[in-house]
């Protein structure tokens, strides 16, 4: 009879009764994955051939787990088979499917799952194994440039709970032409009248050009930098005179002064204050343009205790005119105007007295 082991063959002459003691007496020993054809407990038959499959051994990692086992397989189909592990259309298998065996060989198997790849901010779910972002990134052809941001690392190894974002960044240029406003510039004219204004030249707003390096992430702009300016029109003042000659008509009409109209008399607390101190406006509330006629004879008063329009005569100022109030002026307390700041500081605070004139 004829025995073929592993394609070899050799033609033996037996009285063994089985296959099991045929190959006992031909010392061929089994291992339990070894496969013969006709089975151990056939009956021997002259002119019988024996086919003897020698189990390999294999080493066979799904998912990362390694496990070493023997088997008569002779393609990966066949052992994956065997070995009862489903294979999906995303999962990968090394070598590939359909590949003959050899004794030895390491088998991997990697399942596939669905991970969350964000790319210039479009979220899409894809398939991927245990790979690097890199190679992930590579399978769904994302392009990347010097510029992007990605997380995690290209190095880091892709896992089921692994969430990939691509940040794209761009670096654009942008010109712009800004105006520039111009400045107003006031002349003093002792030709004309105070209170009044002339524009002799217009003012035009200057132009310039602004060249920035703009960073966008996702096309959002995140960053400007200016990284040059061109002036290319210059501004131009606008030229106003504002009138300086005294109005004569403004101060009031004092003409009528006299001892033996005084109304009554009493003390008060005198301050005074000049046309051009912080809060004056220029005109009093009486109407009077102290601005235009600093030297008039004016003085603010409690307009409930003095009414304003009234004459009077101040110890130490002469015949003036209630024709002006203040925040401050209260009861018995009176403002002078003075006409220069240096005589409204040397005046001071005093007590004087104070006649109403009829």
């Amino acid at each position: 009879m004829t025995i073929e082991v592993e394609g070899k063959q050799q033609v033996v002459h037996t009285h063994a009764d089985t296959v099991k003691e045929l190959l006992e007496k031909q010392n061929i020993k089994l291992v339990s994955k070894d496969k013969v054809s006709p089975g151990l407990d056939a009956k021997v038959k002259d002119h019988m051939k024996i086919m003897i499959d020698k189990a390999d051994r294999f080493a066979i990692t799904v998912d990362g787990e390694k496990q070493e086992l023997l088997s008569t397989a002779k393609t990966v189909d066949e052992l994956l088979k065997e070995r009862n592990i489903q294979l999906g259309e995303h999962d990968v298998v090394k070598p590939g499917r359909g590949s003959a065996l050899k004794g030895g060989e390491n088998i991997t198997v990697e399942h596939a799952f669905m991970v969350s790849l964000t790319v210039g901010g479009q979220q899409q779910q894809v398939w991927s194994t245990s790979i690097t972002v890199a190679d992930l990134l590579k399978k769904q052809q994302v392009a990347l440039n010097e510029l992007d941001k990605v997380q995690p690392s290209l190095e880091t190894i892709v896992k089921k709970d692994t969430a990939v974002a691509v940040v794209k960044v761009e670096k654009v240029t942008d010109v712009v032409e800004v105006d520039v406003p111009f400045a107003e510039v006031k002349k003093q004219d002792p030709n004309m009248d105070a209170g009044t204004q002339q524009v002799l030249q217009q003012g035009e707003a200057g132009k310039l050009q602004r060249t920035f390096e703009v960073v966008k992430e996702n096309g959002a702009e995140v960053s400007r930098t200016l990284q040059q300016e061109v002036k290319l029109k210059e501004s131009k003042e606008r030229i106003v005179a504002v009138g300086t000659r005294a109005v004569a008509s403004a101060a009031p009409d004092l003409s009528s002064r006299g001892e033996g109209n005084v109304v009554k008399e009493f003390y008060v607390e005198a301050t005074s204050y000049s046309p051009y101190c912080g809060g004056c406006e220029g005109t009093s509330a009486g109407g009077y343009n102290y601005k235009a006629n600093p030297n008039m004879k004016l003085i603010a008063v409690d307009p409930r205790l003095i009414p304003l329009g009234t004459k009077v005569w101040v110890e130490g100022y002469g015949y003036a005119v209630a024709g002006d109030t203040g925040g401050a002026i209260k009861g018995y307390r009176i403002d002078v105007l003075m006409p220069t700041e240096a005589q409204a500081s040397a005046w001071g605070r005093k007590r004087v007295k104070i006649r109403i004139l009829g």
